[in-house]
């Protein structure tokens, strides 16, 4: 594409001079130029990028381009690493889309970025040239061309597709404003919503840093002293259904409580409803990672928006030198988000639970398959078998204890204490260890340091933290580190 202007000239390159439809049956609106383009990328993936590249493909279907998978990976700080990230970037999303059979036939790139402070929007856009350059040559290496290619930074855009001969100004093109354009009126028709940034999202997850940190952090070493003797005593299993009964009792708390509009007032009222000795109880006994399993269960139906809410309000509360204990209510928070239709929510939650504990293999398990578009119904039906027969053992053992109760009245002998059968778990608890179990810790081994004072660096490698818009492929969950915030 040579032709930066305003007219509405249709997107094409070479012989293809098709333009492309957005949205589909009666509400397609057909994209023409750069600066609708630049506007739907906030569309297409259902909220606004910050600090990253986005690659979207186009399928050709009855002699028209149509949008296709679509992912975001957030741009690494070292330019070293550009090329890099680019190719595993470009070939993940190939890769994704060929799995739903419709090879792409062309690619729309995108780079968008906020200027740093003394920054221009022009030089954000000269300084990240070469990894357009680096995500175009990825591309043609797959024998898909990127036929636009466009930098958004400071409310304008530019191309990296001009020919130069002046068709795009110095300062670049002003974007529209949000939900102004008729392209946004069009979506939001169709019923297309953008959801903020990604900050929005990790704002309501991210633990306390000020107000009652202190206190919340005193709560969370009392539960750990309390925890941790009975759990050496062997009480592992009454502290595990200790702590369902108190996330049943919360989740059924928040259920009643009176809904509120918008996250931010909703998510302070959680807070107010859940006292900090009872959040930390729960932090320290989801620890556990066959009582988390369990937790999981709140997966659908009215019990999953409440546990959900529960789930965020704990990883809030994981502050200070209880933040890797943010792994379990995040990895959570996620595995409801995608069992519910929120792939975007989803992705965020399990990537910073990733961010907590990289070892945390709950989370990877689900962030990889929520980057593949797999359907969250194969866990589910994991999940129900396994309360099913929980529920199953424990009608036998109620009526066993029963019928011995009713034998040793008939007897006059004394009565026996009810009896727990031991219980072994397959599940979803694939990387817990021998026993099951992550034992809580107090704050000193919470902050435990080698001997030149520093905490022991880890040797698992980074999970890249990976984006899409919701009901679409991205780029499956990997393990090297480029593109990681």
């Amino acid at each position: 594409m040579t032709n930066h202007s305003e007219t509405p000239e249709p997107i094409g390159s070479g012989t293809n001079d098709s333009a492309v439809p957005f949205g589909s049956g009666p509400h397609r609106y057909t994209l023409k130029t750069p600066a609708e383009l630049a506007d739907a990328v906030p569309y297409l993936l259902g909220y606004r990028p910050e600090d990253s590249m986005v690659l979207v493909t186009l399928c050709e279907q009855d002699g028209q381009s149509h949008f296709g998978p679509r992912g975001a990976l957030s741009i690494p700080r070292n330019p070293a690493s550009w090329k890099e990230a680019a190719g595993y970037f470009a070939e993940g999303l190939v890769k994704g889309a060929e799995r739903r059979g419709a090879r792409p036939e062309q690619m729309v790139a995108y780079l968008c970025q906020e200027p740093e402070p003394g920054e221009t929007p022009r030089e954000v856009m000269e300084r990240l040239q070469p990894l357009a350059h680096h995500l175009r040559t990825q591309c043609g290496d797959l024998d898909i061309p990127v036929i636009e290619a466009l930098c958004v930074s400071g409310g304008r855009f530019w191309s990296y597709c001009c020919s130069g001969d002046g068709c795009c100004p110095e300062d670049g093109i002003p974007m529209t404003l949000p939900g102004t354009s008729v392209l946004a009126a069009a979506a939001t028709y169709a019923g297309l919503q953008v959801r903020g940034t990604l900050r929005d999202f990790r704002i309501r997850l991210l633990p306390w840093e000020t107000g009652d940190v202190r206190e919340q952090e005193e709560a969370l070493d009392r539960a750990a002293q309390k925890i941790v003797p009975r759990i050496v005593d062997g009480q592992s299993a009454r502290i595990a259904d200790e702590t369902i009964a108190l996330a049943g009792l919360l989740v059924r708390r928040l259920a009643e409580a009176p809904a509120i509009v918008g996250p931010l007032l909703s998510d302070r009222q959680d807070d107010a409803l859940i006292d900090k000795d009872e959040a930390a109880l729960l932090i320290l006994g989801l620890q556990d990672r066959t009582t988390r399993d369990r937790a999981a269960e709140w997966m659908e139906g009215d019990e999953a928006l409440p546990a959900l809410r529960l789930w965020r309000a704990l990883a809030r509360r994981c502050v200070r030198s209880y933040s890797e204990y943010a792994a379990a209510p995040l990895a959570l928070a996620g595995w409801v988000a995608w069992s519910l239709g929120d792939g975007l929510e989803a992705r965020e939650a399990l990537a910073m639970a990733l961010g907590a504990d990289p070892e945390y293999l709950f989370a990877a398990l689900l962030h990889q398959a929520c980057n593949e578009g797999l359907d969250p119904e194969a866990v589910r039906r994991c999940l129900r078998s396994e309360r099913e027969g929980r529920l199953s053992e424990d009608a036998a053992e109620n009526a066993e204890n029963a019928e011995s109760t009713e034998a040793a009245s008939r007897t006059g002998e004394p009565v026996q204490a009810p009896r727990r059968r031991a219980r072994t778990r397959s599940g979803t608890s694939a990387e817990s260890g021998a026993d099951g179990r992550r034992p809580p810790r107090t704050r000193s081994s919470a902050k435990a340091r080698d001997k030149d004072g520093t905490r022991p660096p880890s040797q698992s490698k980074r999970v890249v933290r990976q984006r899409s818009a919701p009901e679409e492929e991205t780029v499956s969950g990997g393990d090297e580190g480029v593109g990681a915030e």
